[in-house]
C-alpha cells in the first residue's frame, strides 16, 4: 500500500445546496469539515461557479495543488452539459468542465451527481464486491441514478426522468423527496410513490441490489422497510457525502466521461501503487 495517503477534494453541486470536502481516498473518509453553502437562486454558471469558490476558499484549497472534482446534477459528456435538471437551462449543451478550468485555474473532473456517488459505493461502499447489476438512486430534490454492471460504471442513466403512463409528470416529480415535503407527505404516502418506482425500475432492468442514497437515507429505516421488491435494497454506506467522496475519486482520471468507467481501477492503481 502507498505510505502517503492520496487526498483530493471533491465538490457535489446539487439543487439547493453546494457541499465540498477534503477526502482521503485510501480511505474514502473526509478528512475535512463538510462545507455547504446554498445553491445561488436561478443555478446560472458564473453563480454557481463563485459559489464552488467560496467552498474551495473555506476549505483551504483554492489552489490547484490538490485535485478537485466536481459532481453536478445534469448529464454530462466530455465535460459539457447536456441537461438541466433543478439548475438554469443555460448549463444545456454548456462547456462545463472548461468554464470552471478557467474560472477556477486549475484542471478539475466534472461528472454527473449520481454517477460519482455510485463510484464512491463501489470504490468504498455497499457495492464494492457486488456482482451483476447494482442500481443506485439518490433521493432529494430530483432522483438521479448510477447503474454499474460487474463492477464498471455505465455513466448518465438518468432514471429518474422515467415517464409515469397516463401522466405528464415523470418519476422525481412523483416520487422524490422533495415531493415528499413539497406535498406534506408520510413516510406511508411517500413510501408507496416509491413502491411503483422501484417496481418499475426493478422490471425494466432485474437488476441485483438497489442503493438508495442522498440525505434522506440516514431515515431509511423509516421507509425501505415499507418497500416490497424482490432485489435487495439497502442504503448507501457515505449517504449525502457520496457525491463529495466519488468526485474526490474521479478528480484522479485522467479526462472528461470517457474515463469515469475506469475511474475505479485508476484509483486502486494508484493507491496500491
Amino acid at each position: 500500500m502507498a505510505t502517503k495517503a492520496i487526498r483530493a477534494v471533491g465538490v457535489d453541486i446539487g439543487g439547493t445546496g453546494i457541499k465540498g470536502g477534503l477526502v482521503d481516498l485510501e480511505s474514502g473518509t473526509l478528512i475535512s469539515d463538510r462545507v455547504k453553502v446554498a445553491t445561488p437562486a436561478g443555478a446560472e454558471p458564473a453563480d454557481v461557479l463563485a459559489a464552488v469558490r467560496v467552498v474551495l476558499d473555506t476549505l483551504g484549497v483554492a489552489d490547484a495543488d490538490v485535485p478537485l472534482g466536481v459532481a453536478f446534477p445534469a448529464i454530462v459528456k466530455h465535460g459539457r452539459t447536456l441537461s438541466a435538471a433543478n439548475v438554469a437551462d443555460t448549463w444545456i449543451g454548456f462547456g462545463a468542465e472548461k468554464f470552471f478550468e478557467d474560472g477556477l485555474g486549475r484542471d478539475i473532473h466534472f461528472a454527473n451527481d449520481a454517477d460519482v456517488a455510485g463510484v464512491a459505493e463501489l470504490r468504498f461502499g455497499a457495492a464494492r464486491g457486488v456482482s451483476g447489476l447494482t442500481i443506485l438512486t439518490t433521493l432529494g430534490t430530483g432522483i438521479g441514478s448510477a447503474m454499474i454492471h460487474e463492477g464498471v460504471l455505465v455513466p448518465n442513466s438518468e432514471l429518474g426522468h422515467l415517464q409515469r403512463a397516463g401522466h405528464d409528470t415523470d418519476a422525481e416529480a412523483y416520487a422524490a423527496y422533495s415531493a415528499m415535503e413539497r406535498e406534506r407527505l408520510d413516510w406511508q404516502q411517500w413510501a408507496e410513490r416509491l413502491q411503483w418506482y422501484y417496481s418499475h425500475v426493478e422490471f425494466l432492468f432485474s437488476p441485483d441490489l438497489f442503493i438508495v442514497g442522498g440525505g434522506v437515507s440516514k431515515h431509511a429505516d423509516q421507509f425501505l422497510p415499507l418497500l416490497d421488491l424482490k432485489t435487495p435494497i439497502v442504503p448507501a454506506v457515505h449517504r449525502n457525502n457520496a457525491g463529495i467522496i466519488g468526485a474526490a475519486a474521479l478528480a484522479l482520471a485522467s479526462d472528461g466521461t470517457d474515463a469515469v468507467a475506469g475511474a475505479a481501477d485508476t484509483l486502486v492503481e494508484a493507491t496500491t501503487a
